[in-house]
């Protein structure tokens, strides 16, 4: 009797554990945190580029209501500007500074806007870093990408990236605090067929950044790598495939980084499934992906459904 009462024990807990994974949107780690610390973010002084529109205004939004000082980085200084006065509309006490920048542009004038937003807020300096700009192509097979392609790739999701850590990095270091979040993908822990240089950019983001974090957190340095799969945003309305909104994309990217935690992942399934095989069964993930891969390029091709069980059985139940 005893031995059934466990078994039915044991078994209900698997079954909700189980139901619990196929609705989530992050991984375990990550849900388990609560709600973000706002003791963490008040006051101080978050740099955001990527800032003027998608996941990073939303950010930019979110974190005002939690009482941090902003700087908004973008190409766009009319775009950000918007998000400035959106934000200042809802909460006029909020510190809004704007930066227009350009990861592509050389590290002069990388330099140059990091000693400025290092001079902002009463020359308070940057506490949080968040590298969240990026350059994502249109889906193409990996051996028709073109070097031009590559390195414009490479020139924003890498080497600006990089070049922009390194040049503000000493400056934390001097304060002996100061914390990277850096906005990666799904794409930088799993193949992504038709990604390959997107995919290639964010496995060079987590593999540098990791490192990072090794090297300089007896220092007061943290690093939070977020890897969110497919994400709701203005440029990915009326898709077909199951999208995390942007502003729960904004709320757990917050939490991660409050808390501390190394690294997240936030998607719905079937990637979050996708992630976990990689990292855990690797045999059976790139196996899974092997599968997909030829199907998932027709699909897109089609503007159809790229993320999906069905991309396993074929192109025809894909569409």
């Amino acid at each position: 009797m005893l031995i059934a009462v466990f078994f039915l024990l044991a078994f209900s807990a698997l079954a909700a554990l189980l139901f619990k994974f196929v609705k989530a949107d992050g991984d375990f780690t990550l849900l388990s945190k609560g709600p973000a610390k706002r003791r963490a973010v008040e006051g101080k002084v978050v740099w955001i580029t990527g800032a003027s529109r998608g996941i990073g205004a939303v950010l930019a939004r979110q974190l005002a209501a939690l009482g941090a000082k902003l700087i908004l980085s973008a190409r766009n200084k009319e775009e950000l500007e918007r998000v400035k006065n959106e934000i200042k509309s809802k909460y006029p006490a909020a510190g809004v500074e704007v930066l227009p920048l350009d990861l592509s542009s050389g590290e002069e004038v990388l330099k140059k806007g990091v000693q400025e937003a290092e001079s902002l807020f009463s020359d308070a300096g940057v506490d949080f870093m968040i590298h969240n700009a990026a350059y994502e192509r249109p889906k193409k097979l990996a051996l028709e990408e073109t070097e031009d392609g590559t390195e414009a790739t490479f020139r924003v999701n890498v080497l600006g990236t990089i070049a922009l850590t390194r040049l503000l990095a000493p400056y934390m270091l001097d304060r002996g605090k100061g914390h990277f979040v850096v906005m990666s993908s799904a794409a930088g822990k799993t193949p992504a067929p038709g990604q390959a240089l997107y995919s290639a950019t964010k496995h060079a983001l987590n593999g540098y950044f990791h490192t990072l974090r090794s090297e300089l957190c007896q220092k007061g340095i943290g690093v939070t790598v977020v890897c969110p799969g497919p994400i709701q945003t203005e440029n990915s309305a009326g898709g077909p495939e199951k999208r995390v909104s942007s502003e729960r994309c904004a709320e757990l990217t917050i939490i991660a980084a409050t808390h501390g935690v190394k690294e997240a992942w936030i998607s719905y399934q079937p990637v979050l499934l996708v992630m976990y095989l990689v990292q855990y069964m690797p045999t059976v993930g790139f196996w899974l992906m092997d599968k997909v891969g030829a199907n998932r390029i027709k699909a897109a091709a089609k503007k159809g459904n790229t993320y999906t069980f069905s991309l396993l059985f074929g192109n025809k139940k894909s569409a």
